[in-house]
């Protein structure tokens, strides 16, 4: 098969053994190294892809992801708000919006025999909350409990562990701003409640939340009908809420009707989960920037190795590269030579490392178990685990980046050598 010059003799060169043994010595060792760093940070990258996953899913898929309010009160007289039941379907036609339901909210405090805390008293329709996350991970109870007993609420594990009650045991809950007169004086609007359903999904949800009927919720906030004054949207990807709200946004705008006009988005705010969880997300995402950037800088140092290692052969083959170019080989013949060698170590090691880095990363909860290695020291360990193609291939095509450029020094020394003077002494 035909092979240009350059290329072959390179490929004949990464093959050669050095006759001290200490340049094939660097060169295995750069190899090993580029090897190490592209397995080691795609199995990281994925791990961290699987905790933001998995943060994703508890925590976004409960938080709303952007939060419809202020649009106008009931009419006098009406039973429950018309605003909301239309304004609902026209958010529901709206790109990326999968689910829309009405809430009401308020800040309370629930009590037991045995504790208090101060929780978010969340009123729902519970017909509207089937493919909530909360419905998929009651573990006592069921959130359709909440329509059809009265004064019934739902808590997370963590929660009634704290104040020690179970399914059917009663709970008082408490609203600080909000108090009526009695005969002994004001006091602050409280109810008692029973258990109708714990949840759990494994974040700081299941110790801050209480979800009622909206009925329920009305009444205890001396609202009047179903008491809806917000609405919330589940998008199919979290990330996507700004865009949703600035397509919004800018349809409110341009509508420009009256009020009397019936327009549903007239005059309502939106609101997204960034101003509640932004922070927390971006704290993630440089966490696993940084992850990126060490591991990044294991494969760096790894192709100073290829430097070194081809700096040696450059001074080891003086004597070759002087004749080669008495022959006619031309200097950028001689760049492409030790590129070529350069690059092949750097494959090497970039092939063998992308394929264990895959193979760890879709086998690491398997492999820790058989070692006998638990990170979370106590109960069964599974880590998330997302392997991205996408990252995979960015991986490896920084690696071959950085293999090339570490050949690109020693290649163009080597194309600077001068016969004359190399042969003088031969």
């Amino acid at each position: 098969m035909f092979q240009p010059i350059s290329i072959f003799i390179g490929l004949r060169y990464s093959r050669s053994k050095s006759p001290t043994g200490f340049v094939s010595f660097i060169t295995f060792f750069s190899t090993v190294g580029i090897l190490l760093g592209v397995a080691s940070l795609i199995t990281v990258v994925s791990v961290m892809n699987g905790f933001e996953g998995q943060l994703k899913k508890r925590i976004l898929g409960i938080v709303p992801h952007v939060i419809v309010s202020d649009f106008p009160d009931k009419e006098a007289g009406a039973t429950q708000n018309p605003y909301w039941p239309s304004l609902r379907k026209e958010l529901l036609s709206q790109p990326h919006v999968l689910q829309v339901t009405p809430f009401l909210e308020s800040e309370a405090l629930i009590q037991s025999t045995k504790g208090l805390q101060g929780v978010l008293l969340q009123g729902i329709m519970p017909q509207f909350e089937r493919q909530n996350i909360i419905s998929s991970h009651m573990v006592a109870g069921s959130l359709a409990n909440l329509s059809t007993q009265s004064y019934s609420l739902v808590l997370g594990q963590s929660l009634a562990n704290k104040l020690q009650v179970n399914l059917g045991d009663e709970v008082r809950l408490v609203l600080p701003n909000k108090s009526v007169f009695t005969p002994m004086g004001r006091m602050p609007v409280q109810r008692v409640f029973t258990v109708a359903g714990i949840f759990h999904i494994g974040s700081q949800v299941d110790d801050a939340m209480v979800y009622v009927d909206s009925r329920y919720g009305a009444k205890l906030l001396r609202r009047t009908g179903d008491g809806i004054d917000k609405l919330r949207l589940y998008l199919d990807d979290a990330f996507n809420a700004q865009q949703v709200v600035t397509a919004l946004e800018s349809k409110q705008q341009s509508a420009q009707l009256p009020k009397q006009t019936g327009n549903p988005l007239h005059s309502v705010s939106f609101s997204t989960w960034n101003e509640s969880q932004g922070a927390f997300f971006s704290a993630v995402k440089m966490e696993k920037n940084m992850m990126w950037l060490m591991l990044s800088l294991i494969v760096a140092v790894a192709t100073f190795n290829i430097v070194s290692a081809l700096v040696m052969v450059v001074v080891d083959k003086q004597a070759e590269i002087g004749i080669l170019q008495t022959l006619g080989l031309a200097r950028t013949d001689v760049i492409k030579i030790f590129i070529t060698q350069g690059m092949v170590n750097g494959l090497w090691g970039v092939s063998l490392g992308g394929v264990i880095g895959v193979i760890l990363a879709l086998n690491l909860n398997d492999i820790m178990r058989v070692i006998g290695v638990n990170l979370f020291g106590f109960g069964v360990q599974v880590l998330p685990i997302k392997l991205e193609f996408f990252d995979v291939l960015t991986i490896i095509l920084s690696a071959l980046v950085m293999s090339f450029l570490a050949t690109l020094y020693p290649a163009y020394q080597a194309s600077t050598t001068q016969p004359a003077e190399v042969l003088r002494h031969e």
